[in-house]
Parts: structure tokens; sequence; C-alpha cells
């Protein structure tokens, strides 16, 4: 029989995110309008014989509203991120889904083949993530939440991923976990 999981990690309290995204789209659109009013008027003003060196600081200006509009527009949508977790007969499958539209997959993880695996709020988390040369990967969204970690070595590589799975994700995972591998 298959174990199959997949859940979506969204962050509670998203209040300031979904203001901060409603309010994206109108400074977006200003940035843009007052950068192109900008460029226009030096493009104008350029072509009337006046001295390219007054022109500067408008052009500069223009240019910067410009970028901001498109970082505005290339990154708003990070501010409404989820994680989702996916686990396949002992395989786990970690995304990160950017406004539920764009999908980037983060990595997989064969769970028989990590080192240690138990609650953050324990005393092991901290043995672990004190060692020298340790990478850890942080995908939840939630601090408050009941958060776990995998601690593995990949390529000579010691790495630990911290995550915020359900309960029944948590099951699933005891089930393939090699023995004494779970942390207290």
């Amino acid at each position: 029989m298959d174990h199959f999981m997949e859940e979506v990690v969204v962050k509670h309290k998203r209040t300031a995110e979904e203001i901060l995204y409603i309010l994206s789209w109108p400074v977006m659109i200003i940035l843009a309008i007052f950068a192109m009013m900008n460029i226009s008027g030096v493009i104008n003003y350029a072509f009337s014989g006046v001295n390219m060196m007054e022109l500067l600081p408008s052009l500069a200006i223009g240019l910067i509203a410009a970028g901001a509009a498109v970082a505005t527009f290339l990154f708003h949508d990070r501010l409404r991120t989820e994680y989702e977790y996916t686990f396949t007969n002992g395989e786990l499958d970690f995304a990160q889904v950017y406004n539920n539209s764009k999908r980037k997959s983060l990595g997989s993880l064969r769970v028989k083949g990590v080192e240690a695996f138990g609650k953050v709020a324990s005393s092991s988390f901290q043995r672990y993530i004190s060692m020298q040369d340790v990478k850890q990967t942080r995908w939840y969204l939630n601090r408050d939440a009941e958060l776990y970690y995998f601690f593995f070595q990949k390529d000579g590589n010691k790495r630990v991923i911290v995550f915020e799975p359900s309960a029944e994700l948590v099951r699933l995972v005891r089930l393939y976990l090699p023995h004494g591998v779970e942390q207290a």
C-alpha cells in the first residue's frame, strides 16, 4: 500500500502581507507613470538643445522609479508565499509556491537517508545546529507552529532542514525513519 500525502503550509497571520500585496499594485502603477513622465520629459528637452548635464538628475530619478516599479512587479507575488510538502513512500519533496500560481521546486529528501529527525524545541536540534559547517534551510512560515528538523549529510556537507509538518505527515515520516534516528 502506498503512503501519499500532500500538504500546503500557509501563514496564519497574513494581514500585513495582504495589505502590502494590495498596495503594491497602485505603487507599481504610480512609479511606472512617474518614470515614464520623467524619462519622456528628458527626451523632449534633449531634442530641444538643452545641456544634457542639467537633465541628468531628472533622468536618474526616472530610471530609479522605473527600476523600483520593475522590482515591485517581480517580487510582489512573494508576499503570498506558501510551502508545499509532498510525501510519497518515504520520499519528501519540498516546493515554494508564490501567489498560488508560480511553483519553485526546492528539493527532495529520502527519509531513510537522514541521520536525525525531531522537534526544533528539543535539545538535540541545538546540538546539530551548533555543529561547525552546518547549512540550515528554513522551509516554514509560522514561527509559533510545531517545527521539526531533518539532519543529514550530502556530498560531505552537513545540512539541517527545518519545516512545519502536520501531525499526519510526522506519522508518515516516522514509518520510514531508520531505527534510532528520531531524537527526543
